[in-house]
């Protein structure tokens, strides 16, 4: 029985998937038994075909339409048996010890629900693309040490939470907090299960040995798009009205307010400034909708002293920003 299984969301990712699942294939000898599985999110551009020629050993999850990242990598983990689910984007390429050195991160830490990999820039891999996801009192969630030399990111550390995109999590974890949120389709999901993770007193790590080589950007065609500017404006909305009780939201609501106005004029500098308001009201709309309420993590005094720990990091967290560390 596989230990490990690997779900890859696709969604037309021919260019990449190959090289992807070639790496996979070429783990060293001592990576636990794992399992591939791809969710393929109604791809037209020959993926299926590709993988059902060359690639026998994986499974093949199709959908018939694209539905999200959110949901195809739910469909995934859903998927499988094994204790640990990685997560892994298909414009990767993983080392020979990307697995095995997941696997025993997250192995070792009883109280972790995940551990993110070391994610290199596919141009310059002697640079970081991230080292695990930071999130502040802006508002705002950021890539550790993105564009950095990747040396200086050589000991393992705990994060705010992983990046969905290289990271392995404790599969038992998600029936008590529960998935990926589906209505984030795209973007923020893997901060927004991290910070729930976090409130019911579960740890996320990054692991520099379990290393990475991201390409980035690959399905929306940049780092900066109409596409993912609008998404994320909105899913910050829901990380913070799901996942705040009021009080805090409260408190925080100075920081919150300056954070995205910082936002606005970032984007309307880009010309997006409208697009980014109209995610942000299509983020309260969504947070004020049946399936919004029904998601907001209820207060509980039991889970006290995880949001007051909660609150350092997004302080912390904005320190470090500001120094730029």
């Amino acid at each position: 029985m596989a230990e490990v299984t690997v779900v890859i969301p696709n969604y037309n990712g021919i260019k990449f998937l190959g090289e992807c699942l070639r790496s996979l294939g070429e783990q060293e000898d001592c990576t636990p038994p794992y399992e591939i599985v791809v969710v393929d999110n109604g791809s037209s551009d020959g993926s299926l075909e590709l993988m059902e020629r060359e690639f026998s050993r994986v499974r093949i999850i199709a959908l018939s339409e694209n539905t999200g990242f959110s949901h195809a990598v739910n469909v995934g983990i859903q998927a499988s048996q094994a204790p640990y689910v990685i997560l892994l984007n298909n414009d990767t390429k993983v080392k020979s010890r990307f697995i095995y050195e997941l696997y025993h991160a997250i192995e070792n830490r009883p109280h972790a629900f995940s551990v993110s990999a070391k994610m290199l820039l596919w141009d310059k891999p002697e640079l970081l693309d991230g080292a695990g996801d930071r999130y502040c009192v802006l508002g705002w969630a950021y890539a550790r040490g993105k564009g950095k030399p990747a040396a200086d990111y050589d000991r393992a550390a705990e994060v705010f939470s992983a990046c969905g995109g290289a990271a392995v999590y404790r599969r038992k974890i998600f029936e008590e907090i529960g998935y990926f949120d589906e209505g984030h389709f795209a973007y923020m999901e893997d901060v927004d299960v991290g910070y729930r993770a976090r409130i019911y007193g579960y740890r996320n790590y990054y692991e520099p040995k379990a290393e990475v080589i991201h390409y980035g950007s690959a399905s929306s065609g940049s780092r900066y798009n109409k596409f993912k500017t609008r998404l994320a404006a909105a899913n910050n909305i829901l990380v913070i009205g799901k996942n705040m009780p009021l009080l805090q939201w409260i408190w925080n609501f100075p920081f919150l307010a300056t954070g995205f106005f910082l936002k606005f004029l970032f984007f309307h500098r880009k010309g997006m400034g409208r697009l980014y308001m109209k995610g942000l009201a299509e983020g309260l709309k969504k947070l004020n909708s049946l399936e919004g309420r029904k998601s907001k993590i209820r207060f509980q005094w039991g889970h006290l002293g995880a949001y007051i720990s909660i609150q350092g990091q997004l302080y912390a967290n904005t320190l470090r920003f500001l120094k730029k560390t």
